[in-house]
């Protein structure tokens, strides 16, 4: 089979459209031919923290496609069932947090190859109402602002919610699953088209990241902040976030390193909220959830899986709103 491999180097050099062994599925275990795939800033992350002496690695963590072969003991799915691969190995219930999840696409071998073996746990059915390129970039963005939103962030209708950094994959499903729960929503970007995009798709308010935020005429406090940038924007948060209001924290794009005036958390009672990913459980929600309000990817370009450097290098100059989607042949 045909598969992106990383290897030999660190970044974007050391991709690879080359042929692979695909795997016959063992006990439990079922094979997938892909039909469509997604990258994220994930991938980046992963390519940048390997060097050649790493083994190589299938890439991808978002997927859909039909199902061609089928372990022992595999019960309630067949051969031609159309099915989404739910990312994160082993993590069953929202409450049994692991200390760092496993992923498909790091460790394991990912969905950016024509085939895929897999446990028949993370095999799901593809909603109905996504055509395949929008069904193949779900997966784990989805997966993650589900899981931010409501699980940690509580996220109920008519709170106010700021979304920085308008535009990845996360935040853009973010805005759409917010809109969608009735929560009034500000987002930020550098970029004035993604700026209107985001009014767009329903944003009510949207900011230059690199303004001062209170000058905004009519701008309330928020309840919840849906922080992935970490260091650079962080500081900015306290005057603007209500008593009692929380950040959850999924990513830090600028950095790890924050330097917080502790008073400013304590005297206000704010909560700060780490978040990763997201359970079986909490995929099989977010799936009802999309097709209950009927939400579809934002998609931001389509690339054949040959072509997939050319998605990463779109994707690492930040140019996208939305995902970005591999087609599968």
């Amino acid at each position: 089979m045909k598969a992106i491999i990383h290897s030999g180097q660190s970044g974007l050099g050391g991709l690879q459209y080359t042929n692979s062994t695909s795997r016959s599925p063992g006990a439990g275990e079922v094979q997938i031919q892909l039909k469509s795939a997604g990258i994220n800033h994930r991938d980046l992350f992963i390519m940048a923290g390997r060097t050649s002496q790493d083994t190589p690695l299938i890439l991808g963590s978002d997927g859909a496609g039909v199902i061609v072969e089928i372990g022992e003991g595999v019960d309630g799915l067949s051969v031609g069932d159309e099915v989404i691969i739910h990312p994160t190995l082993g993590w069953e219930h929202a409450a049994d947090i692991p200390i760092v999840p496993d992923i498909i696409g790091g460790p394991a071998d990912g969905t950016l190859a024509q085939y895929m073996t897999l446990p028949a746990r993370n095999a799901l059915p593809k909603p109905a109402h996504l055509s395949w390129t929008e069904a193949g970039v779900l997966s784990l963005s989805a997966l993650t602002a589900y899981r931010a939103l409501f699980t940690r962030g509580a996220l109920k209708q008519g709170e106010h919610i700021l979304i920085p950094g308008i535009g990845g994959g996360v935040a853009t499903y973010a805005l759409l699953m917010a809109v969608a729960a009735g929560a009034k929503v500000t987002v930020t970007s550098r970029s004035e088209a993604k700026r209107k995009e985001a009014l767009r798709l329903g944003a009510n308010r949207a900011l230059d990241s690199h303004t001062d935020w209170n000058s905004h005429n009519g701008l309330e406090p928020v309840d919840m902040i849906l922080d992935s940038i970490g260091q650079t924007m962080f500081p900015k948060y306290f005057d603007i976030i209500r008593p009692g209001g929380r950040i959850v924290m999924y990513g830090a794009s600028s950095g790890d390193d924050l330097n917080i005036p502790i008073r400013s958390i304590f005297f206000p009672q704010v909560s700060l909220l780490g978040t990763s990913m997201g359970s079986r459980e909490e995929f099989v929600q977010m799936l009802q959830w999309v097709e209950r309000h009927d939400i579809h990817p934002v998609i931001d370009g389509t690339y054949l899986l040959q072509d997939t450097a050319q998605a990463f290098e779109r994707m690492e100059k930040g140019k996208q709103f939305g995902n970005l989607a591999i087609l599968v042949e």
